[in-house]
C-alpha cells in the first residue's frame, strides 16, 4: 500500500478576537488553546468599550489587549480603518469576533478572514438589534423549540455571511432568557473551536452562500 503523501502541519493561526463585553467567549478561545484542542494563537484583543470587563479578563490572562472606543470616532468607517489597521499590525491571520457590537466595514484584504458568533440558528432571529438576551426573548416568544448558535464569515452586514458551524439546543417550556442564554453558550463553546479548527485545516471551500469542507479532521 502506497502510503499517503505527508502533510507539513499549518502554523497555528494568529487570532485578533474582538469584544464589547465581558469577554466570556475569549476565556473560552484561550482555554481551548491552552488545552492543546485549537491550533492559533492569540494575537491581540481588540475592545469597543472602555468599561468592558473583558479587559481585564483579557490582561488577567495576560493577552495582549487595546481599547478601542467606538464612541471616540463619528463614522462606522473611521473605526473600521483604526481596528484594522491594530488587527494588521498584529499580524493577525483570522479575526474572531466574540460579542463585538459595532458593525465593521471589513476591507478587501480581510475578507472572508472575520467570523463572528451569534446566539441564535441563522437566518432566523439575526439583524441589526438582535444581540444578548434580545435574542433569546424573541426565541422564546416565537414559541421554538430548538436554538443553538451559528458561526458563520462576517460581511458588511448584519449576520448575513456564510454559515460554518450551527449547534443546536432545545427550548424548554419553563426557560428564561437566561437559562436558556446559558444552554445557548455551552453549544457556542463547542461550535467556535470547531469553526476555527475547520478554517486552520485548510480544507474549506465558499461556493455561495454555502461552506463545504473536506477531510477536516476531528
Amino acid at each position: 500500500m502506497t502510503p499517503a503523501p505527508h502533510r507539513p502541519t499549518p502554523a497555528p493561526l494568529r487570532l485578533g478576537i474582538l469584544i464589547s463585553g465581558g469577554g466570556t467567549t475569549m476565556v473560552n478561545l484561550a482555554g481551548e488553546i491552552a488545552a492543546g484542542r485549537m491550533p492559533a494563537t492569540i494575537a491581540t484583543v481588540i475592545c469597543s468599550n472602555p468599561a468592558a470587563g473583558g479587559v481585564e479578563r483579557a490582561r488577567n490572562l495576560r493577552l495582549p489587549c487595546e481599547v478601542v472606543s467606538r464612541k471616540t470616532y463619528k463614522a462606522p468607517a473611521e473605526f473600521s480603518d483604526v481596528v484594522f489597521d491594530k488587527l494588521r499590525e498584529a499580524r493577525v491571520d483570522l479575526v474572531c469576533l466574540a460579542g463585538f457590537l459595532s458593525l465593521l466595514n471589513i476591507p478587501d484584504d480581510f475578507a472572508r478572514r472575520v467570523i463572528n458568533i451569534h446566539p441564535a440558528l441563522l437566518p432566523s432571529f439575526g439583524g441589526r438589534g438582535m444581540h444578548g438576551h434580545h435574542v433569546h426573548e424573541a426565541v422564546i416568544a416565537a414559541g421554538c423549540k430548538v436554538s443553538g448558535c451559528t458561526v458563520h464569515f462576517a460581511d458588511q452586514t448584519y449576520d448575513t455571511g456564510p454559515i460554518i458551524v450551527q449547534r443546536c439546543c432545545e427550548v424548554r417550556d419553563d426557560d428564561t432568557p437566561d437559562s436558556l442564554a446559558k444552554r445557548v453558550f455551552e453549544q457556542e463553546c463547542l461550535a467556535y473551536p470547531e469553526a476555527i479548527r475547520m478554517i486552520a485545516s485548510g480544507h474549506m471551500q465558499i461556493e455561495g452562500r454555502r461552506v463545504r469542507t473536506d477531510g477536516v479532521p476531528e
